[in-house]
């Protein structure tokens, strides 16, 4: 059996961070074992869905790596699912249901009220040919219901989750289309599962209820299960993941310069037995990936550590990698200099402009006498490969200065930073005319 997984958003909106997660694990899961990975757009939510979200969703998990084997959308899908749909309405498993959203609220608050389950009463099911027809007759169209079975009860192992059971007589016949002919999320789903041969349904815990029910939808079908594993959710980092960043999305991690390795190693680890790496190559999370690391509790995301992850992948950037992000005339050389203090490689530019200028030197009074001399030996030192050390070691044999006396001066001058590159690296690209220039100035 080809392993296939599929990632099935809704185009309504932006991926975030929660999608990122679901999306990762199915990709995983099926380059670890040589499968299969779909993208299924399940747009049949009309008013709502858009080719612009669509076109996003693609690009971003293009971004990201995340590349599909194939993408298919559920609204092209209209024939199959009406076949499917009368067969499982000749064999009784669909049946139509007219009451209000208003009606089924009043016996849900009944039956909550006796402390019973709020339950579907089934009231549909003992409507006869007569009556059904004198309420289509009265314009009342049908939603239909998928009629559960309630025998045995509705069992799997799940892969992450381990043994699961429900009662299938304390679940209520879901709503699987709409008066309006519309789709629900549910037995779609099912249908493309089936005939997508998908083997392994990866998503988040919120769904192992609707887990239960589409089980049955399957058996009704007479296709096999495929596995099953629901993930805990994200959760902030003090608890539930707020509105904030369950909204955080693909577009503003990129613009905050986040590398798109740097969002995988964070998802692929944070809630398992893995620790989280700087990694700069997908392959290693791909070999580690497996759903027996993955614990139960909430995987705590946390921006900080997302931030302070790509830092540290950055700095193993090589420059070939980032060429074509870095600023104009910025080379090898200058990366090199420059990458230790980048946390983003969009940071580049801030710190090439210490080379470039103009900056602002801060020469304090008390220093102006030192700094002339060292723009005085600046000019008459052999500048060399090494002019940083040169230049220190003269001032420190004719100054008596050393340490921060000797060498905060020096870079206020040359950088206007108190910190910041290593002056070492940093000064051959100022360049000589340059930096005796800054000095000089500081001095005045």
């Amino acid at each position: 059996m080809t392993i296939t997984t599929r990632f099935a958003p809704s185009p309504t909106g932006r991926l975030h961070v929660g999608n990122i997660r679901a999306a990762l694990q199915n990709w995983l899961w099926a380059r670890k074992n040589e499968g299969r990975f779909l993208l299924r757009l399940d747009d049949t939510d009309a008013e709502r869905s858009t080719e612009a979200f669509a076109d996003a969703i693609r690009a971003d998990l293009d971004w990201l790596g995340l590349v599909p084997d194939a993408v298919e959308r559920q609204s092209a899908r209209g024939a199959l699912y009406e076949a499917q749909f009368a067969r499982l309405r000749d064999a009784g498993r669909i049946y139509p249901a007219y009451e209000t959203a208003q009606e089924l609220d009043v016996r849900r608050k009944i039956a909550l009220g006796r402390g019973l389950p709020p339950v579907y009463d089934r009231a549909a099911l003992a409507l006869g040919d007569a009556e059904r027809a004198d309420l289509e007759a009265a314009g009342v169209r049908p939603h239909w219901r998928f009629r559960i079975d309630h025998g045995a009860p509705i069992a799997w192992d799940d892969l992450i989750r381990g043994p699961q059971s429900f009662d299938p007589a304390l679940m209520s016949d879901p709503v699987v289309r709409r008066a309006d002919g519309s789709w629900l999320y549910m037995l779609p789903s099912v249908i493309d599962d089936i005939d997508m041969a998908i083997s392994h349904v990866v998503r988040g815990e919120d769904h192992v209820a609707n887990t239960a029910l589409q089980i049955q939808m399957f058996d009704a079908l007479g296709a096999p299960r495929p596995g099953f594993a629901h993930a805990p959710l994200l959760a902030g980092v003090e608890g539930k993941l707020s509105k904030r960043l369950g909204s955080l999305g693909v577009d503003e991690l990129r613009e905050q310069g986040i590398e798109p390795i740097a969002i995988l190693a964070l998802l692929a680890r944070i809630g398992t037995s893995d620790p989280v790496l700087p990694l700069v190559d997908a392959a290693a999370l791909i070999d580690t990936f497996d759903f027996t690391r993955i614990g139960r509790a909430p995987a705590r995301f946390d921006p900080d550590e997302l931030a302070a992850l790509n830092a540290r992948i950055v700095h193993q950037l090589d420059y070939g990698s980032v060429a074509a992000r870095l600023p104009s005339g910025m080379d090898a050389a200058a990366w090199a200099a420059i990458r230790p203090n980048l946390t983003s490689v969009i940071d580049a530019a801030e710190l090439w402009a210490l080379v470039t200028g103009p900056i602002e030197g801060a020469g304090m009074p008390e220093d102006a006498a030192f700094l002339r001399e060292a723009a005085a030996a600046a000019r008459s030192m052999e500048w060399g490969t090494s002019p940083w050390g040169t230049l220190v070691d003269a001032l420190k044999s004719s100054t008596g200065r050393k340490g921060k006396a000797l060498f905060l001066p020096l870079r206020r001058a040359l950088t206007g930073r108190d910190h910041g590159p290593e002056m070492a690296a940093l000064l051959p690209l100022i360049g000589r005319e340059e930096a005796i220039a800054r000095l000089a100035a500081a001095a005045a």
